[in-house]
């Protein structure tokens, strides 16, 4: 039973990129994102805690999402 809902839901998924992105810069620009936000937080200044989100999320989401969508099909 549960095999038929998550066989389509898994297919959705693309394990290999075609466009041969590596997940490197992306890994590094949220390894950044944490320690500004972790100094951030330390300092107690707000910008480099909003800073160090945004990169996080731009690393993690944003970017590879934008980077999926100008290569899909169609």
């Amino acid at each position: 039973m549960i095999g038929v809902v998550t066989l389509p839901l898994l297919s959705i998924f693309d394990e290999t990129p075609t466009y041969g992105a590596s997940p490197w810069p992306f890994i590094v620009m949220m390894l950044v994102g944490f320690v500004i936000g972790i100094f951030g937080h330390i300092s107690k200044t707000r910008a480099l805690v909003a800073l160090g989100i945004g990169l996080i999320f731009l690393g993690t989401f944003v970017i590879p999402l934008i980077i999926n969508l100008s290569h899909s099909p169609g």
